[in-house]
Order: C-alpha cells, then structure tokens, then sequence
C-alpha cells in the first residue's frame, strides 16, 4: 500500500471515529435536555416501577437490583448534576467534533486538551465505580487524540508557508 493509500485510509477511520463522538455528543445533548425537562420524581418513580418490575420477573436480576439502588440515592442535586453534565459535555464535544470535520486548525489542540480531561476525569471516575465502560471509552478517546495529532500534523505540514 502506497503512502498515500495509507494516508487516505487513517484520515478515514479519523472522520469516522470523529462521527462516532458527534453521534455520541449528540446523545449526551438529547440525554441533557430530556433530564431538564423531566422531574427528579417522575424518574425515580419510572426506575422503581422497572425495577420491582423486573424483580417480581426474576427475584436475582442484578441488573434491576443496582438500578434500583441508584434510584434509592438519586437526589435532585445528583439530577441537576447529570442535566449539566451531559449537556455541556454533549456541546463541548459537538464544537470540536464541527470544528475537527472541517479541519479547522483551533479543533486540533482544543481537542487534545478537552479529551485528555475526559480521559482524566473517566480515570478518576474508575477509581470510584470500577466501571469497565469507562475504560472503553478513556481507550476509545485515545485512539482519536492519536488520530488527531496525525491528521494536525499532516495539515500543517501542507500549509502554505509565508
């Protein structure tokens, strides 16, 4: 494979693991908004009614067990935490993705910056929840910082000299 085939398909996988954090800003944006909108007490009352749903179904449902502890200790402090955080994650990540897929040079280092406080707040997160997820995704935006700093660089190097 020539380098310029080489070149061709990591630029790609970039545009298409930048679509993929669009697709997942979007999410967090949509999970926002539809947080503001609903009460604290209606979820409360939508997780208890699954829940004892499932256990009614299956006394041993794990899943439905941690789902309604998490509505146990769910506040309205924690509910307007996770309205905020989703949606001004979901925004912030929406620009530089905007910013990234047009190849506008600010995206580039923004990224590596918001990213990698991503990544460090998932690391930190982990220590507390053990949540494997987090990993995936800390992985996850590794790969694309280190997608991005080629794409960077590349650009930069095919910008006219003054």
């Amino acid at each position: 494979m020539g380098r310029a085939m080489q070149e061709k398909s990591i630029h790609q996988i970039f545009v298409v693991s930048v679509l993929f954090k669009g697709a997942h800003a979007l999410f967090e944006i949509v999970g926002g908004a539809a947080l503001y909108l609903v009460s604290t007490e209606a979820i409360v009352r939508a997780i208890n009614r699954w829940g004892y749903g499932e256990l009614a179904e299956d006394r041993s449902d794990w899943v439905a067990e941690h789902v309604l502890e998490f509505g146990r200790t769910f506040s309205v402090e924690a509910h307007n935490f996770y309205a905020f955080y989703l949606l001004s994650h979901g925004l912030v990540k929406a620009v530089l993705v905007y910013g990234l897929l047009k190849e506008k040079l600010w995206s580039y280092p923004a990224s590596f910056v918001v990213f990698g406080a991503f990544i460090a707040y998932q690391l930190y997160r982990y220590t507390y929840t053990h949540e494997f997820g987090l990993i995936l995704l800390t992985l996850f935006d590794l790969f694309v910082i280190y997608l991005a700093v080629h794409e960077y660089r590349l650009l930069r190097k095919h910008l006219p000299t003054h």
